[in-house]
């Protein structure tokens, strides 16, 4: 359990979480960005996903979610040397920002019995950090946070009101499913083939998950 390069987000099933990279942070701690692609009972995968999986176009992507760990629980945890003399690079966040990461691609990461899975909560209010990011980099937060039919797409509303998707990790028992929380869109999007490409780094809460 817990191997490094066991996943490939190419193959990444529903279902299935992933460990994709680590990133140095300001602070002694490092952040943890796991991939899930995420499903639910009231929200099933469409035909033309399942029947179009090898087009990207009809891709459901995978939601990101992000923890932040102290380097010593971390790498006790996952197996893995996340002091300075690891095997961190210099790369680009999805934001464009330099960070020193690691790729790691830890299929199915377990804690204790216990399994690591991305939770996806849709509300329409931004949360506090989101608000914080969003003054301190002088942008709109409901422009820059919003649900959108794929990446640069349309709004997606509910109700009139702009939809806020966020990520979380959770750790649960074997067989147990996130309790993700969906809003429904005023148009329906089972029709488009724009992806949905879950969300970026400003996109989500960072949780720390307790070590």
């Amino acid at each position: 359990m817990n191997e490094l390069n066991s996943g490939d987000l190419n193959t990444l099933k529903v279902g299935e979480c992933m460990i994709t990279k680590a990133y140095k942070t300001s602070t002694d701690k490092i952040q943890l960005e796991f991939a899930e692609k995420v499903t639910s009972k009231d929200r099933p995968m469409s035909a033309l996903t399942a029947l179009n999986a090898s087009d990207s176009r009809f891709s459901s992507g995978a939601a990101r979610g992000w923890a932040v760990a102290e380097i010593a629980d971390a790498s006790k945890i996952l197996k893995t040397n996340f002091g300075d003399d690891g095997d961190w690079y210099l790369g680009e966040k999805a934001n464009g920002r330099k960070v020193e990461m690691m790729d790691l691609n830890i299929l199915n990461p377990t804690f204790n019995n216990t399994f690591f899975r991305v939770r996806v909560e849709e509300t329409l209010e931004p949360t506090k950090s989101q608000k914080e990011y969003a003054e301190e980099n002088g942008l709109d937060v409901v422009e820059h946070f919003c649900k959108r039919a794929g990446k640069g797409g349309d709004a997606i509303l509910h109700k009139g009101q702009h939809i806020f998707r966020n990520s979380y990790v959770d750790l649960l028992p074997e067989g147990s499913e996130p309790a993700h929380v969906f809003l429904d869109s005023d148009t329906s999007l089972q029709t488009t083939v724009k992806p949905n490409t879950g969300v970026t780094a400003e996109e989500v809460e960072v949780l720390g998950v307790g070590m």
